[in-house]
């Protein structure tokens, strides 16, 4: 397959736009030189994430719910669906309305695609495979959710996504990608959304104890947010159509406790560990096997771990409001280390 190297400007709408990783995809598509429309409800994003585009003359802002059905009165190239809150204590909050926005939603974003004749990019998740018994996780590989649990709502609403766009693939009704995120970090991520990420950083820069749920030796794969940003662009763009789904994430496996002892080398911390009980279905290993992302789109990740948490510590270190006796340190020191990577 060939990557379409397109260079007339484009109207995108992206769905989610002011969350975490939408505002950094719309960013990108403006540096492109691209009309940006960011549709919101505000629920999960947040508007400091797009401050900055606001103003702009080829940047929109539409403050809706993609569970009503969405109409525009312009001509609409290309769309991407990142509308879902994706940590799983925002997404459980309310169970009812995540399945609505994973269902409902699409479908109403799926019929904005064709009659605006728009290429369609579906944000679905490694949630589709729910605690694996395949490792590391291939796109041919079904799953293992537990379709009546606590993380249903998310797991099972973007698997029924998925179906969704499919369907419409297979039927010609519209030009479908799906990409399965794994999990992403970087500048922007909420600090209290409840990833495992964003929680371990706040908790080192406040001097608090450090959670870990289980006994930590649950692993995880860590994308920074320009790799995966890069990984959605090649993927809606390239030629012809892969048809499948395409799993975008860092192979790079790490337990969850050689991450906080991560954190707590880079932030300077001598804040100790403190062990939870498991929450329910949470998965036990996941890394993705990204052969399939590498053939057709000729995309792999390049920023290692290590390198990525300098900037997002540096970004969490400058938010102040709410932080207990902040690490000041650790602002000089990582925000320095931290010039030399864009993010």
């Amino acid at each position: 397959m060939r990557q379409s190297r397109k260079t007339q400007r484009l109207t995108v709408l992206v769905a989610g736009g002011a969350g975490f990783l939408g505002s950094h995809l719309c960013e990108t598509l403006l540096e492109s030189g691209h009309r940006v429309i960011c549709l919101d409800n505000f629920l999960t994003g947040r508007l400091e994430n797009i401050n900055a585009m606001i103003g702009r003359p080829r940047f929109r802002l539409v403050k809706q719910d993609v569970c009503q059905p969405v109409t525009l009165d312009e001509p609409v190239d290309r769309i991407f669906n990142m509308a879902c809150a994706a940590s799983p204590p925002r997404y459980q909050a309310d169970p009812v309305h995540t399945t609505r926005t994973c269902v409902i939603g699409t479908l109403n974003l799926l019929e904005l695609a064709v009659a605006k004749g728009a290429r369609f990019l579906q944000a679905s998740t490694s949630e589709v495979y729910g605690d694996p018994e395949q490792h590391p996780q291939n796109e041919d590989y079904l799953g293992h959710v537990n379709c009546t649990g606590p993380r249903a709502c998310y797991d099972e609403g973007k698997r029924t996504a998925e179906t969704l766009c499919f369907d419409y693939l297979r039927a010609d009704r519209a030009d479908i990608r799906v990409a399965r995120i794994f999990n992403t970090y970087g500048p922007r991520m909420d600090p209290a959304d409840g990833r495992i990420v964003s929680n371990l950083v706040m908790q080192a820069l406040e001097r608090r104890p450090l959670t870990i749920f289980g006994d930590g030796r649950q692993s995880r794969s860590f994308c920074f947010v320009t790799d995966l940003v890069e990984g959605l662009l090649r993927l809606m763009e390239v030629d012809p159509n892969p048809r499948q789904p395409v799993n975008l994430g860092n192979p790079g496996e790490f337990t969850i406790l050689e991450l906080a002892n991560l954190v707590r080398e880079m932030t300077g911390t001598r804040s100790t560990l403190t062990f939870l009980p498991l929450p329910q279905d949470d998965p036990r290993r996941r890394r993705p096997d990204i052969t399939r992302a590498k053939t057709l789109l000729g995309w792999r990740p390049k920023v290692p771990l290590r390198e990525g948490l300098l900037p997002t510590i540096a970004y969490f270190a400058d938010l102040d409001d709410g932080m207990i006796e902040p690490i000041t340190a650790v602002k000089k020191t990582v925000a320095g280390k931290a010039q030399n990577l864009s993010v």
